[in-house]
């Protein structure tokens, strides 16, 4: 696995927009309040040509023209990171555009971002076994004032953050509109994680689904497993999977002796989309070596169609694969979230409604 260098103090921050652009409020306004903050922190920035361009469908400009943004932005040595502008609904379309060649031969170099962003950390990770950050997009800095987990982000970004934990509160509804574009989030809802283990695990019980009983975490034993991160939004994924992007099998079987953590969040998916996803994945083999999986929040959060909730939709179909399964973190399109290095060595423990990443880049 290749680690890009951290960004330095002083460094060059580069903006690239494969899927959404900055273009409408608040989005545009919030933008430009963050390169405002980076430039007071003493980083300069620089621009990509799509970072305030709306002309595509679901994407800031025409999948040639992301494309060749990603490609020239990720080999020039004029930024020494990359942070996405915004998420959006159709980078996969600029995959086939990519200069993939390039990217291999180019130095590795760290790029964030979330959702849509799947379609370049995942891929980062497993074609080009290279490490990125599923973490905040461009405009969530600039907020005001900045949210301690966006603090973290810059941090771990900067390598000087070994480890990540969750969050007291959550936001459920947010404010940020055209009117308020540095609205700050909306931490209404405490944090309270649900873990299941297998069933045959366990003497702490509050119940038992599909083969996985869940575990009281106020007065359960410590839980931890170990591996390499892989993941991001599940919307994405199982629309890559298949492709001739996906060469998840030999990803697995080059770290099979590490095991692997998959940290997954679902966007648009419902409850129904979620389980056929985590079906579709789990028989295309992505999981075969799993340690362990944590899920973040889902956008459709709570709701239920004929009896498959955000639960049971994860694990009615990963139960039977033995492994601790913790749902409900910080991660995803309900913040505040964990940044999280896909690629990266971690073991991932959780005790008395907390969870914490720790790092190994190696």
């Amino acid at each position: 696995m290749r680690y890009p260098d951290f960004l330095k103090e002083g460094g060059t921050i580069g903006f690239a927009a494969p899927s959404f652009g900055c273009n409408i409020d608040p989005y545009k306004s919030a933008f430009d309040n963050a390169l405002k903050r980076f430039k007071e922190w003493g980083y300069k920035t620089v621009l990509g040509p799509n970072c305030y361009a709306g002309e595509g469908l679901g994407i800031s400009n025409t999948p040639e023209k992301c494309a060749a943004e990603l490609s020239e932005m990720y080999a020039s040595a004029d930024n020494d990171v990359l942070i996405t502008c915004g998420g959006g609904e159709l980078m996969c379309e600029i995959l086939p555009f990519v200069d993939w060649e390039k990217l291999k031969e180019a130095d590795p170099k760290w790029v964030m971002g979330y959702s849509d962003i799947t379609n370049f950390t995942f891929l980062s990770t497993t074609l080009l076994d290279t490490a990125a950050i599923y973490g905040p997009c461009a405009s969530s800095f600039g907020m005001e004032p900045l949210s301690q987990s966006l603090e973290d982000a810059f941090k771990l970004l900067c390598g000087k953050l070994p480890e990540v934990h969750n969050y007291p509160k959550w936001e459920k509804d947010g404010f940020k509109d055209e009117e308020h574009p540095y609205e700050p989030y909306n931490l209404t809802e405490d944090y309270k994680q649900r873990v299941f283990i297998p069933e045959t695990g366990s003497t702490d019980a509050v119940g038992v689904n599909n083969g996985v009983r869940e575990i009281a975490q106020a007065a359960a034993a410590e839980i931890s497993f170990k591996g390499r991160l892989i993941g991001g939004c599940v919307d994405c994924l199982v629309n890559l999977c298949g492709t001739r992007y996906d060469k998840t099998a030999d990803f697995l079987e080059r770290y099979k002796e590490d095991g692997f953590i998959w940290f997954l969040e679902c966007c648009d998916h419902n409850p129904m989309d979620m389980r056929r996803a985590f079906f579709h994945l789990r028989e295309a083999g992505w999981f075969k070596y799993v340690k362990g999986f944590f899920i973040g929040r889902p956008l459709h959060y709570g709701e239920e169609m004929f009896g498959v909730d955000q639960y049971n939709a994860v694990t009615g179909i990963l139960g039977e694969l033995g492994v601790p399964i913790i749902m409900d973190t910080d991660i995803g399109h309900l913040p505040p979230q964990m940044p999280i290095i896909s690629g990266a060595l971690a073991e991932v423990v959780a005790e008395d409604n907390s969870l914490v990443i720790k790092y190994d880049l190696k």
